[in-house]
């Protein structure tokens, strides 16, 4: 059993509240204004040095809120910061952890017309608006971004296409390729949404109104979060549209397209992806070789594909699955401080 924090942050936390444009227009009907909780190090406000940026992007069903709790044996994040810095193994730095939980439960953290621009949001909302109120290192050189799962995903495309906005990424058993991790679940999601009469809808309002989400709920919400997100249809409800036929499951090859026009495995085939990821002052991915969602599978296929093109990357396969990993990032964060102070 790993060895309990009781330290608390050494530094502070402070929030800032930001009215966005580019998550005003979602059909979900979430709230545009967002809240970003900011790690400041111990000593922020007696110096005047500037200090340079990670942000911390969360899997399914999180938000960056949650990382700055207390956690029974394990650390928040803020407490491995601190533990991280007094082992000399990284310096000062700021971290900003924003709420971009949605009402499907998650974020794979790109433009959708259905869950809101939430990569503009991060890259030409956010960023701005801290750097505007805390004292950070300009440029992209001193920025890095990072995550695990679903946020693992979200760091890695904003190094194949916002490499102007970040300096480095992490990638934390992120998601790729969908033919794997995704495919396979859309037989079991039309046989769950099977049982409600309108479908996605009367699945929602159960959802809603309901006092707790059952763990099969949970996996049939992050399906329809990922049709929302990779390929929305605004007027449908919650913008959901599935990528198969509803009665024969049979793959509607041109919305699957749109799927996989999103797959990371896919996406580096692209020229301008790679001249981002070659830009990037570093690249660091990893996932466990027991990963239960397959990704370890995608991961060793971009990782082969940067390989060949000689694109500069630190790869990790641990001996883990999905789960309760996030000890990984005692290699990551020192990795992306590195890469950026």
């Amino acid at each position: 059993m790993p060895k309990q924090n009781f330290r608390l942050p050494a530094g502070r936390v402070e929030y800032l509240d930001i009215d966005s444009a580019a998550l005003r227009i979602n059909v979900l009907g979430d709230p545009a204004r967002r809240s970003v909780a900011v790690y400041l190090p111990k000593g922020y406000d007696q110096s005047a040095e500037d200090y340079p940026l990670l942000v911390d992007i969360v899997g399914f069903t999180g938000s960056g809120l949650g990382h700055i709790g207390w956690k029974a044996f394990a650390e928040s994040v803020p407490q491995r910061i601190d533990r991280l810095a007094e082992e000399g193994k990284m310096g000062d730095v700021i971290v900003a952890l924003p709420d971009c939980f949605t009402s499907l439960g998650g974020n794979q953290y790109i433009n959708s017309s259905a869950m809101g621009n939430w990569a503009d949001f991060l890259t030409r909302e956010m960023i701005p608006a801290l750097e505007n109120k805390f004292r950070l290192k300009p440029g992209r050189q001193h920025r890095a971004i990072f995550g695990k799962s679903s946020g693992g995903y979200g760091a890695m495309i904003h190094g194949m296409l916002y490499a102007d906005t970040w300096g480095a990424i992490a990638c934390h058993s992120g998601d790729m390729d969908f033919d794997l991790c995704y495919r396979g679940d859309m037989a079991g999601t039309l046989m769950q949404l099977a049982r409600y009469e309108n479908g996605v809808a009367t699945f929602m309002e159960k959802i809603q109104s309901g006092r707790k989400v059952a763990g099969s709920d949970m996996h049939l919400l992050m399906n329809l979060a990922m049709a929302a997100t990779y390929d929305p249809d605004p007027e449908q409800p919650y913008g959901v549209r599935l990528p198969v036929t509803d009665t024969t499951c049979e793959i509607i090859e041109e919305r699957w397209a749109n799927w996989l026009a999103w797959d990371p495995v896919r996406m580096i085939e692209r020229t301008d992806v790679q001249e981002n990821l070659r830009s990037l002052q570093g690249l660091y991915i990893d996932c466990g070789s027991s990963d239960q969602y397959k990704l370890v599978f995608g991961a060793r296929q971009l990782v082969r594909r940067l390989e060949a093109l000689n694109i500069v990357h630190q790869y990790e396969e641990f001996a883990d699955n999905h789960s309760s990993v996030d000890y990984r990032m005692d290699v990551s964060l020192p990795f992306l401080y590195e890469m950026i102070s």
